[in-house]
């Protein structure tokens, strides 16, 4: 072989060595699309800020003692790390990416950190690749297959909060209603949500197709799906929380208390009762039986995972408490998160 031969089958060598890792590039930035109908969180954790996120026995959550910054953990709350520099909220995920809404202004300083950013992120689950789909400012954010169903907020739109999708590779990005829909309550690509224009009837968006249809005339607010009903404030009862049995078609009450938030997973509704004399932070089993005061005052951002309901006071995101999802009632505060907080910060 001659000298000018090799040197040709030299550069033949590197140009296909160029090319397949050209294409090795580009496709690991390719996004993996979902199959079937995924939703990215419970829609009572999303009425409640969207603070945690369980997917495969992994947590995903806002750490308070931590500027809010987005953290993970195993569920029984080891191996917690920090994996991101903004303050996050509406979590969701599925088997590829977490998504959520990032707002870094009110962030402290440190490896990664912007001021000022805000928007629609996806990342890997390690915190990787982070990237921001859309600078916006969005309240209550749903995967539903490979759409982000949000809130949109424009101070400059006359028409306020109105719903669009975002594809999760950011191909594609349309209004779908000129209104305020909350697309937190999600199952099988059916988004169940209240009115808000004309009226607080229930109303289904089919996300096959983005249509719209009436399910039931009622004064309904915050309706959450779970297991053939949907639960749910009535608003012309001084927000007394009820529930809607979609087989029958009937509603019963579950208690006479007016409720300010509420979560329901598996067989138990955790809810906050609103009252001047006896706030309360309260428990019942989905039918309205067994009702118990997990701790008295005022709480907020009830969130639920399958081994702890999370809560704060009203007044404070820290402490942050916590009881078992099932079993005694027991409270106690987060302290393996302010841990990891002071460990990641030091």
């Amino acid at each position: 072989m001659n000298i000018r031969n090799r040197n040709v089958i030299i550069i033949m060598v590197i140009f296909l060595i160029f090319i397949g890792g050209s294409t090795i590039a580009l496709l690991s930035q390719r996004v993996k699309m979902n199959s079937g109908n995924v939703t990215g969180n419970t829609a009572g954790n999303l009425n409640n800020g969207g603070l945690f996120c369980e997917l495969n026995g992994v947590v995903y959550f806002s750490n308070p003692y931590d500027g809010g910054r987005l953290y993970s953990m195993n569920a029984d709350e080891t191996e917690i790390k920090r994996l991101s520099s903004g303050k996050a909220s509406s979590i969701n995920a599925d088997e590829n990416y977490l998504y959520y809404y990032m707002d870094s202004s009110q962030s402290g300083v440190g490896l990664g950190y912007m001021q000022g950013f805000h928007g629609i992120y996806r990342s890997k689950h390690n915190g990787n690749d982070s990237e921001c789909l859309k600078r916006n400012y969005a309240i209550t954010i749903q995967l539903s297959g490979n759409y982000l169903y949000y809130q949109n907020f424009d101070n400059n739109n006359t028409n306020g909060t109105e719903l669009y999708k975002l594809k999760i590779d950011k191909s594609e990005d349309m209004r779908i209603a000129d209104y305020n829909i909350n697309p937190a309550s999600c199952i099988d690509g059916l988004i169940y949500f209240n009115g808000t224009k004309n009226d607080h009837h229930l109303y289904t968006l089919n996300t096959a197709d983005d249509s719209i249809s009436l399910l039931w005339e009622g004064n309904l607010w915050n309706p959450v799906y779970e297991n053939g009903y949907i639960y749910y404030m009535d608003v012309s009862n001084n927000y007394r929380l009820c529930r809607y049995s979609l087989s029958e078609g009937t509603s019963e009450v579950l208690t006479e208390d007016r409720i300010d938030f509420f979560n329901v997973y598996g067989n138990y509704i955790y809810y906050q009762k609103s009252s001047q004399t006896e706030p309360s932070l309260k428990r019942m089993l989905t039918d309205g039986s067994n009702v118990e005061i997990i701790a008295e005052g005022v709480y907020k951002n009830i969130n639920i995972t399958s081994n702890y309901v999370y809560f704060s006071s009203f007044e404070s995101d820290i402490p942050m408490y916590r009881t078992p999802t099932t079993g005694a009632i027991l409270v106690s505060t987060f302290d393996s998160a302010m841990r990891a907080a002071v460990e990641e910060n030091k």
